[in-house]
């Protein structure tokens, strides 16, 4: 005779194992926004643009991202935190620094 499954058991297993897989996407995620160096952006600003990224429906814009993201991953995130022109961010206070000079 078979030995009766405990499904009770097997379900709390699986929710401490999705609940540990979340976590680590979440730890993940801001490992992420830290190597890219998007850290130094205020939460609103960041939101703002994951929030743009994740509406558009324009298949160039996303096609870009892609590649500049699988190149962020290829070079390795250390090279790219330290380089010292990060984005348009600073390109704008750079320009602003310029004009004002």
């Amino acid at each position: 005779m078979r030995k009766p499954r405990d499904i009770d058991s097997e379900l709390k297993a699986l929710e401490a194992k999705a609940k540990t897989l979340k976590e680590r996407r979440v730890r993940q995620l801001g490992e992420l926004v830290i190597a890219t160096g998007a850290d130094a952006l205020d939460a609103d600003m960041l939101a703002g643009a994951l929030l743009s990224a994740a509406a558009t429906k324009d298949t160039g814009a996303s096609e870009g991202w892609r590649k500049a993201g699988a190149s962020f991953f290829q070079r390795g995130a250390r090279k790219a935190a330290a380089r010292p022109d990060r984005g348009a961010a600073n390109d704008t206070a750079h320009d602003r620094n310029a004009t004002s000079a």
